[in-house]
């Protein structure tokens, strides 16, 4: 199943956040929240998000220094969501690198709308789970409840394996002719090497693994998703 895309929501009213998370979460997307300039840029760090939708008006920073910010190392699309409706303010969220501007008050089916119009072109790989890994093939990255796991190429190349066909088994030739090429389908030897290191970085207890399974003799599997985590 193609996870959902992640919705990052900056806002520093309470009730805007639930009600965004509540409409976002209905029409398909995850979301996360932050109600500070601070907190969210540190999210877009730890969590890499999709896209954002930002208020101008925080509490420690303006919303245009944030995009500011993001813009200096990041394509992230930033949709504006505030109750300035000012002409200047639009033009200057806009230049700074904003995707889109919406005014408070806001019909939820045209936010949408243009989330839909923002997160068209991104088309990249989707961000793939393995229990509580979330893996994005794109940036080759792997993180465990926001934090990075640091793996090497190989070891990345793997895990993805696995994870792309979760519940399925993979044999031990099938998995060695993916990562290491045709040449090396009988080096089952060095794929047990690498599982080992694999499951030291992403296992809770390696000794007993829940997320690389092990089908004696055959080859290796990754745990079946839960659907609560769909």
């Amino acid at each position: 199943m193609t996870p959902r895309p992640l919705i990052l929501i900056v806002d520093d009213e309470a009730q805007i956040l639930r009600f965004l998370g509540h409409a976002l979460t209905a029409a398909g997307y995850d979301t996360c929240t932050a109600a500070s300039g601070a907190e969210a840029l540190t999210l877009v760090t730890r969590q890499k998000p999709d896209l954002v939708i930002l208020d101008l008006g925080l509490p420690d920073t303006d919303g245009k220094t944030v995009i500011e910010t993001l813009r200096k190392t990041s394509d992230l699309p930033v949709i504006v969501l505030s109750a300035r409706d000012q002409e200047m303010e639009k033009i200057m969220a806009l230049d700074l690198g904003a995707d889109d501007f919406v005014a408070k008050p806001f019909a939820i089916g045209e936010l949408l709308a243009r989330l839909r119009v923002c997160l068209r072109p991104l088309r990249r790989e989707p961000r793939l789970r393995l229990g509580p890994l979330v893996i994005d093939p794109a940036a080759h990255r792997v993180t465990r409840d926001g934090v990075e796991l640091h793996l090497t190429p190989k070891e990345f190349d793997l895990l993805l394996a696995l994870a792309e066909t979760p519940g399925r088994v993979l044999t031990h030739r099938q998995l060695l002719a993916r990562v290491w090429g045709p040449a090396h389908v009988e080096d089952v030897p060095y794929l047990r090497v690498f599982i080992g290191q694999l499951r030291a970085k992403v296992e809770t207890d390696p000794a007993a693994p829940a997320l690389i399974l092990t089908e004696p003799g055959v080859g290796y599997r990754g745990a079946a998703q839960d659907p609560r985590d769909r």
